[in-house]
């Protein structure tokens, strides 16, 4: 594990506290990035911790140098990366897999109270290549702050898609659904703005903390066609739409006649995510079958790889994005590994074959 960050108390007290830990070696502890890049020449980290605020090369700069030339797990721990700001966004747009707010006093204190979320933090993105995206940590709180309930409570690692949910056999209406994880919210960009007002509904999970979806989807909105908003409970997935999973809530599928609707749930982590792209992709593959679609793209780990092959299985079309075109190849690779994608495609190509499957 490498650190950088130009104050020396967080520097002393975050190698400690992570050194005192018997399964994470800190290799170097340095104020800047330049520092940085001198130690990964001679070891390159399993995973960063940074700051964004650091001197002598913007610390975004450095995220996105990282994330071009070797991605790794980099978690983001500064006093500008609050919950829904633009520096967050930013940063999670820029590759990080997780945010920690540092508080303008306190600091010391708030250190030492997170030493355990720092610990499985840094061991979760060590083990998996991703941070649990809901698990962002901010000031005054220690720990992530509980989503209000959903109308309707799930337990998201046993039930991947509603009671009694099965592929529709006849039907007129269809469905996408689309996971990514890191360099996704570029990759999202790229595929939704090439998309026609009447396009099949999308429902989408992109790996990202609570406060942040909903800006994301308003950004979206702004650039696309097509609407986008943030999923709601019970609403109905409408052609020329695009529904993004909230942030600590899993977003599923749920048949109602002849139409789609959205089940945002409650459930703990599924591949150490929530929301979940297996969760997603499972109940499409149960209530929409030969009806969907489903796209898996950059990201690290293997979130959605099983429920793609699911997808696929239950008569979906199946995409992933390639190598060429991914900031990180995880996702689509443990895809590709299960014959999960009946075909690989660059990013450039998705949107079309969207447009040219949703047609058909």
């Amino acid at each position: 594990m490498l650190l950088v960050d130009d104050s020396a108390l967080v520097r002393q007290v975050v190698s400690d506290h992570l050194a005192s830990d018997p399964g994470i070696a800190v290799i170097a502890a340095v104020a800047d990035p330049i520092f940085a890049m001198a130690r990964m020449r001679i070891q390159w980290p399993d995973v960063i911790i940074m700051d964004v605020d650091v001197k002598r090369v913007p610390g975004l700069t450095f995220l996105r140098k990282i994330m071009a030339e070797r991605p790794t797990p980099v978690i983001v721990c500064s006093m500008s990366a609050a919950a829904g700001t633009q520096a967050g966004f930013e940063a999670l747009a820029a590759g990080a897999v997780g945010l920690i707010t540092k508080p303008q006093s306190g600091l010391k204190r708030f250190l030492d109270g997170a030493k355990a979320s720092l610990i499985d933090a840094v061991k979760a993105a060590a083990s998996t290549g991703a941070f649990p995206m809901n698990a962002s940590m901010s000031a005054p709180d220690l720990v992530p702050t509980s989503p209000a309930k959903p109308p309707r409570k799930h337990n998201a690692d046993v039930i991947t898609a509603p009671p009694g949910a099965h592929p529709m056999k006849q039907t007129t209406e269809r469905i996408v659904a689309i996971g990514t994880s890191t360099g996704g919210t570029q990759a999202l960009e790229r595929v939704l703005v090439g998309l026609p007002r009447d396009c099949p509904g999308i429902a989408v999970v992109q790996h990202m903390p609570e406060h942040f979806t909903a800006a994301f989807a308003a950004r979206l909105n702004s650039l696309c066609e097509i609407e986008v908003r943030e999923a709601v409970h019970g609403e109905r997935l409408l052609p020329g739409h695009v529904f993004i999973a909230p942030g600590g809530r899993h977003l599923m599928l749920r048949r109602s006649g002849g139409h789609y609707v959205a089940e945002v749930v409650d459930g703990s982590p599924v591949n150490r995510h929530r929301p979940s792209v297996d969760v997603l992709f499972r109940s499409v593959a149960k209530c929409a079958g030969a009806n969907a679609l489903g796209a898996i793209l950059t990201g690290m780990g293997d979130d959605g790889a099983r429920g793609l092959l699911e997808m696929r299985q239950a008569g979906a079309a199946t995409v992933a994005q390639d190598e060429a075109s991914c900031v990180v190849f995880g996702m689509p690779k443990e895809a590709i590994k299960l014959a999960a994608a009946a075909r690989v495609l660059p990013l450039s190509q998705i949107a079309k074959a969207l447009v040219t499957w949703g047609a058909g």
